[in-house]
């Protein structure tokens, strides 16, 4: 019991430095290294056992993230493979002419990916727009790092956060509140339309100051150790084979989209279904390209799709181990499971912050706040929400407030926080397509999401409890 308290002290202080150190700008990789050691340490008292916990935690890291780094590395390759033969800029003409400014880029790019969000989840949302707007947003003048910020606001906030069709978050949080998705729905949308509202002007605004500025300029380069002769590759396909190929790429996804609507696939399925259409475009297109003397052109373009994957993903392994010990990987991690009374050690942390704090009703409601900010460090968005809801549900007894408001607030927190929009090692998806830093991406988020939650609760504090 000691030494269990003893690691959710630890954990706290080193989340705290983690942030600190995120805040300024400085790389955390070696902090959440040391955390998981200590932690371990305090588990074992043993050095070989915690060195070897780390290990482990990589290990469970990378197991968890892999199908994340798969489709990564797939859309990689196709997008390389498009844009070497030119058959990506047959595809973005047609767009190009509808998007014209870095304005309607940003929105475009942003409500797509709401509205496909809503349907499928944000992980396949991300593909088809990285497949797509990605390349017309860069045209048009918004960066990469703006289309990331744009795609993370509206997909894994707005959308996943209201979760308005699919309602897997709403269940969980309103089987915790003991109250009816019907009677929690409207509360959640009036909350949504503050969020979403603050958030994305406030992020617009920030965008095109740093446009101005000529501070959005974070992008990973892009390997092509293996360039032959780009001019030649695109001078291989004939104007009508071009033309062909864009189509066949553009009604392969459209497929992907009639089946997930026609048979319910969603989340992972969803991921795994335009994974695997993917690699069926990028057969065919190699085969085009290349003819049956090169096939073996195909191995380089996935081998740089997992190289540059693995690239963006090497940084945030450590961050995604330490995070991944507060919740999920506790057991993994250190070769034991957690006692009866425990729900892992950040969801026992917000338990302990709903139970240390006097009843009034701005108290609970920074309180479930709070608790909903704590829950989502671990990443994952869905895993405090339950937590959340039995808060809310026990303030909202106590004090004979609506149960509704409080839960609303607190998932829209839980999500927003964990689901990926300040999570470094969460943001990754959206940050590989888009070809950016994570970590900036996850500091150029802050002020915009920070600003969205304060402006939510306070309207809630005011015109709702």
């Amino acid at each position: 019991m000691s030494n269990l308290l003893s690691m959710h002290w630890v954990y706290l202080a080193f989340t705290v430095i983690i942030l600190l150190f995120i805040a300024n700008k400085k790389d955390i990789s070696i902090i959440c290294i040391i955390g998981v050691l200590s932690i371990a340490y305090l588990n074992t008292f043993s050095i070989v056992s915690s060195v070897m916990s780390v290990f482990n935690g990589f290990i469970y890291a990378i197991t968890e993230l892999l199908p994340i780094i798969a489709i990564i590395s797939v859309i990689t390759a196709l997008s390389n493979l498009l844009s070497i033969t030119g058959i990506n800029e047959v595809m973005i003409s047609p767009l190009a002419k509808l998007i014209k400014n870095k304005v309607l880029a940003y929105w475009v790019i942003g409500i797509s990916m709401m509205i496909i969000s809503w349907f499928f989840w944000p992980s396949p949302a991300v593909a088809l727009i990285g497949a797509f707007l990605i390349p017309v947003a860069k045209k048009a003048g918004l960066p990469r790092l703006g289309a990331a910020m744009a795609m993370n606001i509206f997909g894994h906030g707005i959308a996943l956060s209201s979760d308005l069709i699919i309602q897997g978050a709403p269940k969980i949080s309103t089987d915790a509140a003991g109250i009816s998705i019907s009677n929690f729905m409207p509360t959640l949308i009036i909350l949504e339309v503050v969020m979403g509202l603050t958030t994305s002007i406030v992020a617009f605004i920030l965008i095109m100051k740093d446009i101005k500025n000529n501070n959005l300029e974070s992008e990973y380069e892009n390997i092509n150790q293996y360039d032959n002769s780009k001019e030649d590759i695109k001078r291989s396909l004939s104007n009508s084979q071009k033309n062909i190929l864009s189509l066949l790429v553009v009604i392969g996804y459209i497929i992907d989209v009639i089946l997930m609507i026609a048979f319910s696939i969603k989340g992972g399925d969803a991921t795994a279904l335009i994974g695997g259409t993917t690699l069926f475009l990028l057969i065919v297109i190699c085969i085009s390209t290349f003819k049956s003397s090169k096939i073996e052109q195909l191995t380089p373009y996935l081998t740089e799709g997992f190289q540059f994957s693995f690239k963006v993903f090497g940084a945030v392994i450590p961050v995604a181990t330490f995070f991944y010990l507060g919740g999920s990987g506790f057991q993994s991690i250190l070769g034991i499971p957690l006692p009866g009374f425990s729900q892992g050690i950040i969801n026992d942390l917000g338990v302990a912050l709903s139970n240390a704090v006097p009843l009034n009703k701005f108290v609970a409601t920074l309180t479930v706040s709070g608790v909903g900010i704590l829950t989502g460090l671990d990443g994952s968005g869905f895993s405090g929400l339950s937590l959340v809801g039995s808060s809310a549900r026990l303030f909202a007894s106590s004090l004979s407030i609506s149960p509704s408001t409080l839960t609303a607030l607190g998932q829209i927190c839980t999500i927003w926080i964990g689901g990926g929009t300040l999570i470094p090692w969460a943001l990754i998806p959206v940050a590989a397509v888009c070809n950016v830093s994570p970590f900036e991406l996850a500091r150029k988020n802050l002020i915009p999401v920070v600003t969205g939650l304060i402006v939510t609760t306070l309207f809630a504090l005011i015109f709702m409890i």
